[in-house]
């Protein structure tokens, strides 16, 4: 895809941290097939850059589809590490739930608790099964949305200057417009970031699909011939480090980044294998470039993140730092 990605957002996707994209194909493996010989996969081969690619004639002309994998450079540094595991888990499930909740509560409120007759809400509810979010969570929102003087929430995005000449960009789903953008500012401006005008940031960014697969829940031959197979775009390596122990190891996420098209074949494919994944929360926002920053402006956009994901308003934040 030809792009970086740093740390996407603390709470609601953790392993966001810690996955790069780069514009350049690095030294390490590969898989070349040509669909014409052969779909067998088992044959993996070793090239100077870490590129997938499918060969295809149709009609009569061979067109090439690349999926790269880069092993990023991110802000998982030892100066950085997010301790706690558990709690980050459990602060990433319900930020989820929370979203979701949010997504059903508008619906409802716009069309009504049928989903028959409410296509907003059948969409709600299949992204819901799809991310596995459990009933009564679905039901606990939809009773909400039927109280008096509950609002739906509208979609908001917030941009914002952090240290080092980053850019971040806060989604927010509220019913409050006016406390939303009170508490963003407020935390912008409590931790050192600055406000930006709209639109000054969020075209540094495009939107995509992303799968997460623990390294320890797959081989990576495997996830990359499923990828291929499947028609993602990407698979982007988590970083590792010398003095990594089992424990960290055991906490790095592979990351298949897909369009929307074919993110359903991917987690298909997945559930045949057996291989345990956790789906995105609907999208993420992915930098198109990315910033290199020192330690100490790393860990102040950290603070930054995880106070502004703090907020119940704000769904996720994202970064284009390296």
């Amino acid at each position: 895809m030809g792009s970086s990605s740093s740390f996407r957002a603390f709470g609601a996707i953790l392993h966001r941290f810690s996955n790069v994209f780069s514009s350049k194909c690095l030294k390490s493996f590969g898989v070349q097939r040509n669909s014409l010989v052969s779909r067998n996969l088992s044959s993996l081969s070793t090239y100077t850059s870490l590129c997938l690619y499918e060969n295809k004639y149709i009609d009569d002309n061979l067109q090439l589809r690349k999926i790269s994998t880069f092993p990023p450079v991110s802000m998982g540094r030892r100066s950085s590490k997010i301790a706690g595991r558990k709690g980050a888990q459990d602060a990433k499930k319900a930020k989820l739930y929370a979203v979701i909740g949010k997504e059903v509560v508008s619906a409802v409120k716009k069309g009504g608790p049928n989903p028959i007759s409410n296509t907003a809400l059948a969409a709600v509810l299949e992204k819901a099964k799809e991310l596995d979010v459990p009933k009564e969570i679905l039901d606990r929102n939809m009773k909400r949305a039927s109280e008096k003087g509950q609002e739906a929430y509208i979609e908001k995005i917030y941009e914002v200057y952090g240290y080092g000449g980053v850019s971040m960009v806060v989604e927010v789903s509220t019913d409050k417009i006016n406390r939303s953008v009170a508490l963003v500012r407020e935390v912008v401006k409590d931790y050192g970031g600055k406000m930006a005008d709209p639109g000054s940031v969020m075209f540094k960014f495009r939107r995509a699909r992303v799968v997460n697969v623990k390294v320890t829940d797959v081989d990576k031959d495997q996830l990359l011939a499923i990828a291929l197979d499947s028609g993602a775009e990407d698979v982007i390596e988590p970083p590792m480090y010398e003095d990594d122990t089992e424990e960290d190891r055991s906490e790095r996420y592979y990351k298949i980044v897909s369009s929307a098209e074919n993110y359903t074949a991917i987690l298909s494919k997945l559930r045949e294998e057996k291989i345990k994944f956790e789906p995105d929360n609907g999208s993420e926002l992915l930098p198109l470039t990315t910033i290199e920053v020192d330690d100490e402006a790393m860990d102040l956009n950290k603070e930054l993140m995880s106070k502004l994901l703090e907020l119940d308003d704000v769904d996720a934040v994202y970064i284009d730092q390296q």
